[in-house]
């Protein structure tokens, strides 16, 4: 559901508004240590201070959202006057910038090893794991099921707003911007405002990704949000297909889970080494498939997944009308 939200803020901006962005990786590390900072308390770890504010965890979020949005808003300027190869290399720097200074801020972020991140609290209740969770329906509720609702109700209301931004005015004028960026203008249409709004909306949609990842993490480490993971999220809107809500969410869903199903099922499946072995790592055998699916997707589904369920309906539907026409009733 993280991979999702940010997944669809992302597309917002390569899908919808033709911007290629390879920094947003960076926008989910602010999301996370700004929560962590806020809502941890100080402590005393390998040899040096943890600060913390100690805040209550929903502030926490809230303003880790915000900051992630006010971060997006100080890098708008360029992204308002940057586009394609340009604005994609421009965003590529703040990864890096954004690695070195969570290896560095040791205070903040716990430096190499990371840092510990607290549960969240809703209503006196703490999503985290107990030593006797609660059993529904044979499964233990533990933390990360607790997240999944408060998780679900985000996602749903992160594309419920996408969705309007992107069949409304603002999806109108982002798509003309794309693909015709003089008429645009000429037709009264403020490009570089909303070239900067879509990409400060972005960088929300990415903070609120970097806070669940660190709530379903419990530790957040500086390397997790590296160049790989922002070519993950690239990963996401193209196999899910770009300039869809759903198909990001689709993407999002296929990117995350195939590593896991390599791990849990890679004794099965020749080219995946199991630990110790010489071979391709589940990790690395998922990077090798989202290559291939990358590729075949640009080939064969310009649409991406979004459009495999037209294809997949169109011979059912053919179908049912040959059987109409067989018993004499008109096609429908």
């Amino acid at each position: 559901m993280a991979a999702a939200i940010g997944a669809i803020g992302l597309n917002l901006l390569t899908g919808v508004a033709g911007q290629l962005s390879m920094g947003h990786a960076f926008f989910l590390a602010v999301g996370a240590y700004t929560y962590v900072w806020l809502a941890a308390e100080p402590e005393r770890a390998a040899g040096h201070t943890l600060h913390g504010l100690g805040w209550p965890p929903p502030l926490a979020a809230a303003v880790a959202v915000a900051a992630a949005g006010i971060a997006g808003g100080l890098f708008s300027p360029i992204a308002g006057r940057l586009r394609g190869a340009s604005l994609g290399i421009a965003t590529l720097a703040l990864v890096f910038l954004g690695q070195h200074v969570l290896f560095r801020a040791e205070a903040v972020t716990g430096g190499v090893n990371g840092r510990a991140v607290p549960p969240m609290e809703i209503l006196g209740l703490r999503l985290a794991d107990s030593p006797e969770p609660p059993v529904v329906l044979g499964v233990p509720f533990g933390g990360l099921e607790m997240l999944w609702f408060p998780g679900a109700a985000l996602l749903a209301l992160a594309a419920w707003f996408a969705r309007g931004v992107v069949y409304g005015r603002p999806g109108r004028a982002l798509t003309t911007i794309r693909d015709h960026e003089i008429a645009a203008g000429a037709m009264g249409v403020p490009v570089a405002r909303y070239r900067a709004g879509v990409f400060v909306v972005s960088s929300v949609y990415a903070g609120l990704a970097g806070v669940l990842l660190a709530l379903v993490f419990q530790r957040a480490v500086p390397e997790y949000f590296g160049l790989a993971l922002a070519l993950d999220y690239l990963a996401m809107i193209v196999i899910g297909g770009l300039g869809s809500v759903g198909g990001a969410a689709a993407g999002a869903v296929f990117v995350s889970l195939l590593p896991q199903l390599l791990t849990r099922y890679g004794d099965a499946i020749p080219f995946v080494a199991q630990p110790g072995e010489e071979g391709l790592s589940p990790s690395e055998a998922a990077r090798v498939l989202y290559g291939a699916a990358f590729v075949a997707v640009l080939l064969y589904l310009p649409r991406g997944l979004r459009g495999l369920l037209p294809r997949c309906a169109a011979p059912a539907s053919r179908a049912r009308a040959v059987r109409a026409g067989d018993a004499g009733d008109p096609p429908r």
